[in-house]
């Protein structure tokens, strides 16, 4: 490869078509957590607050932040769902996610761990007891 990014043929390595390429740490401001950022699951379900403000007039917020406030609150959206839909590694969504977070403009509810739930023995005495009634 020569110093001007041409290989040996004479063709670019990068394609022009695409435009500016802004790396995912630039957008993270290069962190891998933000400072309040909890573990956030893939499954983790993100739902933006009832705020009356515009995320978009908020001069202190990227594009980034703006798309996932605005994906929130059409309708609750995974971590996973965000990330696919903002075609951006899932690693940049939870700090991103992480700094909305801390900025109060949206919340996150997390699923029940599975050794956190009933044991289905117990279901399914209630669900007999209920019966009998």
């Amino acid at each position: 490869m020569s110093a001007d990014g041409q290989g040996t043929q004479g063709t670019h390595w990068f394609d022009d078509d695409a435009g500016p390429v802004v790396r995912p740490y630039a957008m993270t401001r290069g962190r891998t957590t933000s400072a309040g950022q909890h573990r956030l699951d893939l499954i983790a379900v993100v739902v933006a607050q009832a705020r009356g403000g515009d995320p978009a007039a908020d001069q202190t917020l990227s594009p980034e932040h703006v798309d996932i406030v605005e994906l929130c609150r059409d309708s609750p959206q995974s971590v996973a769902e965000l990330a696919a839909e903002l075609d951006l590694p899932v690693g940049v969504v939870r700090v991103l996610i992480g700094d909305l977070v801390d900025d109060d403009l949206v919340h996150v509810t997390r699923p029940v761990p599975p050794a956190e739930l009933p044991d289905e023995s117990i279901l399914r005495d209630v669900i007999d007891g209920l019966r009998a009634l």
